[in-house]
């Protein structure tokens, strides 16, 4: 797994320390709406687990978000590409302590970078639901423009925002 570092952040390797603030997140409907709704301790493991096989089975997935100076588990970014799903996108969530501080843009550029430039990837999308405002903010802010609007495989109609290659 490639660990990859910011000015502020940490994008690594998931621990089992991570499994507390991860499933705290996806336990209360107002962090967990725009990222497949809310999950009990179960559910949240298999999703954290979900997580770490990506990487398995395809060489790149979601990372971890660490904060450089504190060591605090922050979120998530990365890559995601399940069968079926429509296109290469690039996700992200942080836990409410972080947010404002420019945590998503910062990292979401590294994976941006990442997807292009050693995936190869030759498309990048974040799809994201037309009320999560915050979202599409952090996408405009790494160079995404809006395309089209898609019924996502049972998720409901989300946005699909475009990254243009280097």
């Amino acid at each position: 797994m490639h660990e990859l570092e910011t000015e502020r952040l940490i994008l690594r390797q998931w621990k089992s320390d991570d499994f507390e603030p991860f499933a705290e997140y996806y336990a209360d409907e107002a962090t967990a709406r725009f990222v497949g709704g809310v999950s009990n301790r179960d559910q949240a493991w298999r999703r954290l687990a979900s997580l770490i096989g990506h990487w398995h089975l395809l060489g790149y997935g979601l990372w971890a978000v660490e904060e450089k100076e504190s060591g605090q588990f922050a979120g998530c970014v990365g890559l995601w590409k399940s069968p079926g799903w429509p296109e290469l996108e690039l996700g992200y969530w942080l836990v409410p302590d972080v947010w404002g501080k420019g945590y998503a843009t910062e990292a979401g550029a590294a994976a941006r970078d990442f997807a292009f430039e050693v995936v190869g990837s030759e498309t990048l999308v974040s799809y994201i639901d037309p009320e999560n405002e915050p979202s599409i903010r952090v996408a405009e802010r790494l160079g995404a423009r809006y395309d089209e609007t898609i019924e996502l495989m049972g998720f409901g109609p989300h946005r699909v925002y475009r990254y243009p290659r280097p």
